[in-house]
């Protein structure tokens, strides 16, 4: 379950992340439409494991990241930027594709040992609300094999921009609205 605080974030999600798009040549122009998240568990509940399907312009865009009390060393080239959160602090923002605990996320799902968390909206330490999903995921079979054998070996594809199913084992599909799209397959 995801444990989402009710809290005063500074810069908000959507700033950073249009911030960071800025940058990235694959990520087009254009104002940024979120159409939806999703979270997954980290199994150690260190690491907070938080995606967006979001519109810039043209393009579909799928950005996983992660949200970290400290910075991860050896990843300076991978930080999203940082953001105060009223209940947690600091917390580092990273690109969750070169982030190991959302790529293991990812590799679990693919393999049908993980689902998307329920999402628990806490305030002064109590249950406030449950929250419906807006993003629903779910595992298939892919392309090239039965996929079996998905929790060992193989490469997971988390691409950025969704302008094409990719081909794997196994395949991660999101739904929301009356959209759909293959956000990360087991190659």
């Amino acid at each position: 379950m995801a444990i989402i605080h009710k809290a005063t974030i500074t810069p908000s999600k959507e700033i950073l992340i249009g911030a960071w798009l800025d940058g990235r040549p694959w990520a087009g122009r254009g104002p940024d439409q979120v159409l939806g998240k999703y979270r997954f568990d980290d199994p150690e509940g260190e690491v907070g494991v938080e995606s967006f399907l979001l519109r810039r312009g043209d393009r579909l865009i799928h950005l996983p990241l992660t949200y970290r009390g400290a910075p991860l060393p050896g990843h300076d080239d991978h930080l999203v930027g940082t953001m105060e959160h009223s209940t947690l602090g600091t917390r580092w923002v990273y690109d969750g594709t070169k982030d190991e605990v959302a790529v293991a996320c990812y590799r679990r799902a693919l393999a049908g040992e993980q689902e998307q968390a329920e999402l628990e909206v806490w305030e002064d330490g109590r249950l406030v609300e449950r929250r419906a999903q807006q993003v629903l995921v779910s595992t298939e079979p892919g392309t090239g094999g039965d996929g079996a054998g998905t929790a060992q070996g193989g490469r997971v594809l988390l691409p950025y921009v969704l302008d094409h199913e990719p081909e794997g084992r196994r395949r991660l599909r999101a739904r929301w609205g009356d959209e759909r799209a293959v956000i990360a397959a087991l190659t």
